[in-house]
């Protein structure tokens, strides 16, 4: 029985990496052509996992937007000019923008567990300005 036991465990191991794979992603003013811009734009994680999001220039924030999170996700507004994290619990996809800088073009997602069962909602939408396009082809690419 215990060899039973441990062969699922270690079988599990593989389904179930024991350490997260946690990202991090600038807070820019430019970065090579782009103006406020997060340095990553579309970043994938698992369940669990955190990403940072460093205040490299100041006037940034991270916001989730209305309707681009997964249901039962909590809601979440950093402070500006401070690095900020946010761990990961519910799968799905997430939108984020900077509040003040969103209409041109500050926006990124975050896919988590590769679930994409509320890519319809995140669709739905509307952005504004430069980030309409941004968020058009990088959609579309889910």
């Amino acid at each position: 029985m215990f060899k039973f036991v441990l062969k699922i465990i270690i079988a599990l191991s593989f389904f179930y990496p024991a350490h997260s794979a946690d990202v991090s992603i600038d807070m820019l003013n430019k970065l090579d052509r782009e103006i406020n811009v997060y340095s990553k734009k579309l970043v994938n994680v698992n369940v669990g996992d955190t990403v940072f999001w460093k205040s490299v220039n100041p006037g940034h924030n991270v916001e989730f937007i209305k309707g681009g999170i997964p249901e039962g996700a909590e809601k979440f507004k950093s402070s500006y000019s401070k690095d900020t994290s946010y761990t990961f619990k519910i799968p799905g996809v997430y939108a984020y923008q900077c509040t003040p800088h969103k209409s041109i073009g500050m926006i990124g997602f975050v896919v988590v567990g590769n679930d994409k069962s509320n890519l319809d909602s995140i669709k739905q939408i509307k952005f504004y300005g430069k980030s309409k396009k941004i968020a058009e082809e990088i959609l579309s690419s889910l």
